[in-house]
């Protein structure tokens, strides 16, 4: 959504969901850490997706940086990046929930839980043409109340989020329902403000040419879930009334 907003496009994030990078370094066994990766080759999902952004941040953390210190190539999915990785094409994969679970089945294994660094990042942002915050501000505020409300039943019902998780996920796998649920639950705030700090940390990754001169103040609006927190409504929500 940043680079799509950098380009004009009549959008703005109205809450974050989950503010950073959910995702983990699957290694094979003979990269015991990450500047072991030194000269080798890393497998992630797409250039300038996701986890190509969070390969980046991550490697920045050992002073290192994609092209000059490893090389990278870019897969169309998880699945084919984990079996990349398997047949040793790769030495590193970044990969996400449920294909975590995949690779530990395969033997392969989790260097760094990249979702446990906070490093900031919009991994998931509700974003809202500004044209229907001016047309319709009502509607802005019963949809983040839903969602709100969402997110209690994901972090306080369990069993109901992996019913729903099952669905999405097309599996009834209780281990595959359980890896994803574990994974992203912990990520998830009770009121999903966006950061200032997320919004930089994208602006410094992707390569749109109007990133450097971009303000992240202006690509984000926390007002509603600043009046739902100020009138009560998260308040009422957690406490079970």
């Amino acid at each position: 959504a940043v680079n799509a907003m950098l380009s004009g496009a009549d959008l703005i994030y109205v809450g974050m969901p989950v503010p950073t990078f959910a995702f983990s370094l699957y290694v094979r066994s003979e990269i015991k850490e990450v500047p072991d990766l030194r000269g080798k080759v890393l497998g992630v999902i797409t250039k300038g997706a996701s986890s190509d952004h969070a390969s980046i941040a991550l490697l920045r953390q050992y002073k290192m940086s994609q092209g000059k210190d490893l090389k990278v190539l870019y897969f169309s999915r998880q699945q084919d990046a984990m079996a990349a990785l398997n047949q040793g094409v790769v030495s590193a994969a970044v990969l996400s929930a449920p294909t975590t679970l995949m690779a530990r089945r395969l033997g392969l294994k989790e260097l760094v839980n990249i979702g446990s660094l906070k490093i900031p990042y919009p991994f998931t942002g509700i974003a809202i043409r500004q044209s229907l915050i001016r047309q319709n501000p009502e509607f802005v505020k019963a949809f983040l109340k839903a969602f709100l409300a969402g997110t209690k039943v994901a972090i306080e019902q369990p069993d109901a989020a992996k019913r729903a998780l099952g669905r999405y996920l097309a599996t009834k796998d209780p281990e595959i329902i359980e890896e994803a649920y574990r994974s992203f639950t912990p990520l998830f705030p009770k009121v999903p403000y966006v950061t200032e700090e997320a919004i930089r940390a994208a602006l410094s990754v992707t390569d749109h040419p109007k990133a450097a001169a971009a303000e992240p103040k202006e690509l984000f609006d926390n007002r509603f879930l600043k009046e739902l927190e100020s009138t009560g409504f998260v308040k009422e929500l957690y406490s079970g009334r």
